[in-house]
């Protein structure tokens, strides 16, 4: 599903470079779930952003489905994202001024899908995370974990083959932030779509088939089921 070729990545600040990733190869493949673990500051989120195409290599490459996306010309890969890619982030980055079923439809919309067919796939995808009596509430009048229940049916609702997800629990208590990872790793086994995951949550990360870890800008496989 998803191939890194000696990815690296460094940034510069000023006039010092900053090496984050040193060297990544990494194969993810089709239903796998991956848990990438790390200190805060490692690259994690990097890494994700890398895989999704939101920011390119300094060097190395990225295949997915045996296509090379590295140098893919931006329209392209907002293209591919739409389709292939669904994003689940930590600050969910929701609309507040929209209701659940306006924020879950965005990712048909932009695909130039009938407002009408955008917004039954909302609703059935909202129904599947269990938001079914919440379709119409504004932002501000969900909790928290309904908050990331919406940001998960955005992110599937175009039926992407990869979920990449950075610190989906992060903001929510120990019992709601389990249920989410539950719901996260219970569409993983039905869809059959790969999932990269990166979280602090090692009881998460304990239920997915491979545990990885960045150490000094190396990725080291911790475990796999």
């Amino acid at each position: 599903m998803l191939v890194l070729e000696n990815v690296q990545k460094s940034f510069r600040h000023d006039h010092t470079v900053i090496d984050v990733l040193k060297g990544i190869d990494l194969t993810i493949l089709q239903g796998e779930s991956v848990a990438i673990l790390g200190a805060s500051g490692v690259g994690k989120s990097t890494l994700l952003n890398i895989m999704g195409g939101l920011e390119p290599p300094t060097v190395g490459m990225v295949f997915f489905q045996e296509q090379n996306m590295t140098g893919m010309e931006e329209p392209a890969l907002c293209s591919w994202r739409n389709r292939e890619v669904g994003f689940v982030f930590q600050f969910h980055h929701l609309l507040p001024e929209f209701t659940a079923i306006e924020n879950a439809m965005m990712p048909a919309l932009i695909a130039r899908l009938s407002r009408e067919v955008a917004m039954g796939m909302a609703i059935q995808i909202l129904k599947n995370v269990g938001l079914e009596k919440r379709l119409t509430h504004r932002i501000g009048e969900l909790s928290g974990g309904e908050q990331q229940r919406v940001a998960i049916a955005r992110a599937l609702i175009m039926r992407p083959k990869l979920l990449l997800a950075d610190e989906p629990t992060g903001n929510l208590d120990a019992k709601t932030g389990e249920g989410v990872g539950d719901l996260l790793l219970e569409f993983n086994r039905k869809e059959g779509l790969a999932m990269v995951i990166a979280t602090h949550n090692k009881r998460l990360a304990e239920k997915m088939s491979r545990q990885m870890e960045i150490v000094d800008g190396r990725i080291h496989e911790e475990k796999q089921r």
